[in-house]
This record gives structure tokens, C-alpha cells and sequence, in this order.
């Protein structure tokens, strides 16, 4: 694995720090980090393993990456991009080792995600949930793009601040398409107290999550207590769930997965 060197201007932060603030002194940061996989001998080898602190990636086993947080944040004003090509006939996991705490700070800070998936290739995106800490403003972009036979699992969770705080701010924006062909377009928006408390979004839920299911796979759906199996126009299945805390979430999430026919 290659370190790069952190890229784009540096912006300075405020000095000071404080509860629930960043460090003083500490720059905005602008990093990126890559993971592309290929094959070899019937089997898939990591071709590029690149990091940019805070994204550091980790190979723990073939086919599997960690993400590992080496430095707080994001905070306000950093920009992480993440960038993910799983060639045709490899399969590639990836994960974290730790919830992403987002925190506030001059600005808003913005978490990009553009994956490839090849045909006949296989992705699952499994990483821990993000928690919103009071006082931020979020930006979750998510750009997936398949060519047809590809099966793809993307799992997203996010938690509304940490205990007995209200959440900072998040708009979260994916996009999915196959062959160029839309599969889903969908946008959430967290922190807005007219959102948040409406009956008819997030009610008194604590946490909201989805997962991805893209393959060879017959869905059809089902509803169970706060959360929803849903299948998609395109070969795909949406598993949507709200939850009072993290681990009900995983739970109903985990609950949809499995009504996917495999």
C-alpha cells in the first residue's frame, strides 16, 4: 500500500478548540484514497491500495479492506473522496473498524464515494455507522455506477448525534445506475427540526439506514416495525429501516437483507 501526500489547500481553523470543537490549529483537509482490484490466477489481488490520512485503508484479507481512522473528523471544512474500481469477474469487501464521528467546524465537510462495479463483479460496502455530533454540517455524496451482472450489497447508517444531543445538520444524496441506466436516485436530509420530528419522516427515531442489494435476486415487498423491503424497477431490492438506536437498526436492516431470495 502507497501513502499519498494530503492534496488541496490547507484552510486554517479558528484557534481555541473546546467541547465538541476541533483541535486548535488544525487545517482543513482535503484527502483521497483508492482501492481497485484485479485478476489473477482465478483469483482477485488488490492493484491499488491508496491512502490519505484520515482515510486509511487496511487489507485484512484477500479481497477485504478496513477503513481505519488515523485522525479525527471529518470536521467542518474537510473533504474526503473515496474511490473504489472492482474490475470485471473480482470481488472486493469493504469495511470499518469504527463509527465515523462528523463534527463541526468552520464550513461543511463533504464524504464522496464514486464505485465502479465491472460485470460479473461483486461489491459489498458494509462500513460502521456515521454519527452527526452537534454542531455539524454534513455532506454525503454516493456515485455507484454497475455494468450489467454485477451484484452489489451498499449498506449506509446514520445516527442522529450522540447520546442526549440533537444532531447537526446532513443532506446525503446516492446514485445508482446500471449500463448507464438509472437504478436509484435518492436523497435524505437530517437535522432539520420541521424533518426530524414530522410524523411522516423520522418521527421519534434516533437513526435511519438503507442497503443496496443489486444481483440476481427476486424480492418482494415486505414491511415489518420500522422497516421496509421495497423492490426496485431494475434488477435491484431497497431495504429501508428507521430505529431508536444503532443496534435496532442493524437488526431491521439485517431482518430486510434476509428477506432477499438469494
Amino acid at each position: 500500500m502507497s501513502t499519498a501526500s494530503q492534496g488541496g489547500p490547507a484552510t486554517p481553523r479558528p484557534a481555541g478548540g473546546g467541547p465538541g470543537l476541533p483541535p486548535a490549529g488544525r487545517r482543513s483537509l482535503h484527502a483521497r484514497a483508492a482501492i481497485s482490484t484485479e485478476r489473477a490466477g482465478g483469483r482477485t489481488i488488490l492493484g491499488t491500495l491508496r491512502s490519505d490520512p484520515p482515510l486509511t485503508l487496511r487489507q485484512t484479507g484477500s479481497g477485504m479492506v478496513h477503513l481505519v481512522s488515523t485522525a479525527a473528523g471529518p470536521l467542518g471544512g474537510d473533504r474526503l473522496e473515496l474511490r473504489v474500481d472492482v474490475a470485471p469477474g473480482t470481488s472486493l469487501e469493504i469495511a470499518s473498524v469504527a463509527s465515523t464521528l462528523v463534527l463541526p467546524g468552520p464550513g461543511e465537510s463533504v464524504t464522496v464515494v464514486e464505485a465502479r462495479v465491472g460485470a460479473g463483479a461483486t461489491l459489498r460496502y458494509a462500513p460502521e455507522p456515521t454519527v452527526l455530533a452537534a454542531g455539524c454540517a454534513h455532506r454525503m455524496i454516493v456515485r455507484l455506477t454497475m455494468e450489467e451482472g454485477a451484484s452489489v450489497s451498499w449498506r449506509e447508517e446514520i445516527v442522529f448525534g450522540r447520546y442526549g444531543e440533537r444532531p447537526g445538520t446532513c443532506h446525503s444524496r446516492f446514485d445508482a445506475t446500471i449500463d448507464g441506466v438509472p437504478l436509484l436516485r435518492q436523497q435524505l436530509v437530517v437535522g432539520v427540526p420541521a424533518v426530524d420530528g414530522s410524523p411522516a419522516v423520522y418521527g421519534d427515531a434516533r437513526c435511519v439506514g438503507s442497503v443496496l442489494i443489486v444481483g440476481p435476486r427476486a424480492a418482494e415487498t415486505a414491511l415489518a416495525d420500522g422497516c421496509a423491503v421495497m423492490p426496485l424497477a431494475g434488477p435491484g431490492t431497497l431495504v429501508s429501516a428507521l430505529a431508536p438506536d444503532a443496534a435496532a437498526l442493524r437488526e431491521r436492516l439485517t431482518w430486510g437483507e434476509s428477506q432477499v431470495k438469494h
